[in-house]
């Protein structure tokens, strides 16, 4: 199942892990290259130190990046094209599919206020205060 990495209205990109996980299905994510060899599906990553080779079983789910190929404009010749093809509408039931929420927000709370810092004069008095005070040395 290949999906992009974000959707319109935010930069979150949890929608592919997400599916992943309630699937029990393998993922690759930020994906610039894909290559499918029979039941096997390795996928090329962007990670923070280059790039990182993943190989995973199918079916897998995949969140893409822009580099992983050049999009196709539609021109408008096929869009007109398009308008005449019927449109079949089928029922969410018939496919099957689970409407029932499978999430459960238990609470919502604010957090607690931070207590004001202060400022030491110097490495002595932090010493002082981290071993009398906070009992942290």
């Amino acid at each position: 199942m290949i999906l992009g990495k974000q959707a319109i209205d935010d930069d979150y990109n949890q929608t592919g892990q997400m599916l992943a996980a309630l699937l029990k299905w393998p993922q690759g994510t930020f994906v610039s290259k894909l290559d499918i060899n029979k039941d096997k599906l390795q996928v090329v990553s962007e990670v923070d130190g280059g790039l990182e080779t993943l190989e995973m079983t199918l079916p897998a789910v995949v969140t893409t990046d822009l580099r992983l190929n050049e999009p196709r404009y539609a021109t408008l010749p096929n869009i007109m094209k398009a308008k005449q093809k019927p449109l079949e509408e089928i029922s969410a039931e018939s496919l099957g599919v689970d409407f029932m929420p499978h999430l459960v927000t238990l609470s919502v709370e604010e957090s607690p206020k931070r207590k004001t810092g202060i400022k030491v004069e110097s490495i002595d008095a932090l010493l002082e205060k981290l071993q009398k005070e906070a009992k942290v040395l």
